[in-house]
């Protein structure tokens, strides 16, 4: 961490071309992933017939799906030394996807869908994150992982804004505006192949011969080991947005206005992920995490006691922001911790058990919503939190330590 001051628009300037570049490559793909996203859950339960238990079940495999492969991509990232030629293939393998969506006739369909395109999302997954890293100055690291993230979240929420326009202008015609989410799914592949160039591997730099041995994994250090595990009992409270929209239709928030729910949440997401993280570069980056476990537990109390739509916007809000203090943060947080060589693995690994924590917290939520209902999974989300805040404020001295190594 750097002791100089900078000002967020000298900040703004001086981040890699590399970096502006994966945002809006992040951007363009969930502008695409965002359109079908926003509208899936609710086309499931209302058009399909399934359940919110089934929902859960399928939102956390796919992204389960995801984390499994981001591992394998990372350490192979690391043993070949290059990140940008699997970011292209899990990119352009999401995109070429995208058109299962609109064609899906049944709910095998839609999961054989996300299935294949959260392969993608799992191979550019930690490549990308390294490069960003590889990238980033050391004291503009917290500020490239928020710009990212918040490109990423700025067309997370344009995404279901054109879900909302366009399910107005064809009369609720799902798989027309399914179609449409193809376009910028290509754009982003193009950005990615023209605009981002891999730095060289430094010369010096150790030779990963199987970076998932056993003995590189003890090489990522018990500090990285300790984020994870934080990370993952953090998850357990976080579990898929698909259960905000469908808390928001439970209130009684009409079919073509459910995308909002999205919008709203992302819009708060996307303007406090950079912030946060040119925070994170001039002040510890602990006290932070705290602070979003905070909205976190807050977010769910509020959708716990939630009667209408403007309460429910009030925790989707806060979700969004608690989500800007947090995920670009625990991602420095695993730059920091892991030695550079091993970064795609130390990625992927992240990735992988806080994928496995989503897949359980997610079908723990619908499991409860099923038995006990809506106000019952925020409790339980709830709990969780508080338990994770526990956690770090019990190891911050130990994850402080990373920030002045």
């Amino acid at each position: 961490m750097t002791d100089s001051i900078a000002t967020p628009q000298a900040t703004w300037r001086n981040l890699p071309t590399g970096v502006w570049a994966l945002g809006f490559v992040s951007l363009l793909m969930d502008i695409s992933s965002e359109m079908v996203h926003a509208l899936l859950p609710v086309y499931m339960v209302t058009v399909l017939g399934t359940s919110a238990l089934t929902v859960g079940i399928i939102e956390g495999i796919a992204e389960a799906t995801a984390s499994v492969t981001k591992v394998f991509s990372g350490a192979l990232s690391d043993w070949l030394g290059k990140r940008k030629l699997l970011a292209i293939i899990g990119y352009g393998l999401a995109a070429l996807t995208k058109p299962i969506f609109p064609l899906a006739a049944s709910v095998e369909w839609l999961i054989a869908a996300r299935f294949i395109d959260r392969i993608g999302k799992g191979i550019r997954g930690a490549p990308r994150d390294a490069l960003v890293a590889d990238i980033s100055p050391v004291h503009l690291r917290g500020a490239s992982f928020g710009l990212r993230q918040s490109l990423d979240t700025v067309g997370a929420f344009l995404g279901p804004v054109l879900a909302i326009g366009l399910m107005w202008m064809t009369a609720d015609q799902f798989q027309a505006v399914f179609w449409i989410a193809v376009i910028p799914a290509f754009l982003s592949v193009g950005v990615l192949v023209v605009a981002v160039r891999e730095p060289e591997r430094p010369r010096n730099l150790r030779r990963v011969a199987m970076p998932l041995h056993r003995s590189e994994l003890r090489r990522l250090g018990t500090t990285y080991w300790w984020v994870v595990a934080i990370a993952v009992v953090f998850t357990l409270a976080r579990f898929s947005e698909a259960f905000l929209v469908l808390r928001a239709q439970s209130i009684g928030l009409p079919l073509m206005l459910v995308p909002v729910v999205l919008v709203i949440m992302n819009i708060a997401y996307s303007v406090s992920a950079f912030p946060m993280g040119i925070l994170s570069d001039r002040i510890d980056r602990i006290p932070l995490l705290a602070v979003g476990l905070v909205l976190l537990l807050v977010a769910d109390v509020v959708l716990v006691f939630a009667t209408d739509i403007v309460w429910v916007g009030v925790g989707v809000a806060l979700w969004g922001l608690h989500m800007g203090c947090t995920q670009g943060l625990l991602a420095t947080l695993i730059a920091d911790a892991a030695p550079e060589e091993l970064r795609g693995t130390a990625f992927g690994m992240f990735n992988l058990l806080t994928g496995l924590a989503l897949l359980a917290a997610s079908i723990i939520a619908g499991a409860v919503w099923e038995l006990l209902g809506a106000q019952s999974t925020f409790l339980t989300g709830a709990a969780f939190a508080m338990i994770t805040l526990i956690g770090v404020v019990s190891v911050r001295g130990r994850l402080i330590a990373i920030e002045h190594k």
